[in-house]
C-alpha cells in the first residue's frame, strides 16, 4: 500500500518549549536537516544551517537554535537577517 504524503512527519515527536515571555513553541524534526516550528499561530518550515554549537535551523525571517535534547534542553528564536546573520533574540525557551 502506498503511504500518504506527510505520513512520516505525522509520526515525528512534538517537542514543546516554554519561553520566558510565556509563549510556547512546538517543534518537530521531520528529518535530520529540517524542523517545523509552531509559533504564535504560525507554522515555519526550516532547514539546517551552519552553527558553532547546537543545532540551527533557518526559515523565512526566523532562526531556531537548540542545545541539548530532551527535557531541560534549550531553544532560542532569533530574527534571521538578510545577510545570513542572527539578529535580535525573540524568545528563550526550555523544553
Amino acid at each position: 500500500a502506498a503511504q500518504r504524503p506527510g505520513a512520516a512527519s505525522a509520526t515525528s515527536a512534538v517537542h514543546i518549549y516554554r519561553c520566558e515571555s510565556g509563549a510556547t513553541i512546538a517543534a518537530t524534526y521531520p528529518s535530520t536537516d529540517s524542523a517545523t516550528i509552531q509559533y504564535k499561530g504560525d507554522s515555519y518550515n526550516m532547514h539546517s544551517a551552519v552553527s558553532g554549537s547546537g543545532a540551527r535551523y533557518v526559515g523565512g525571517e526566523l532562526e531556531w537554535w537548540t542545545k541539548g535534547a530532551g527535557p531541560g534542553s534549550e531553544g532560542a528564536l532569533f530574527r534571521h537577517m538578510a545577510d545570513g546573520t542572527s539578529g535580535e533574540r525573540l524568545e528563550l525557551c526550555t523544553e
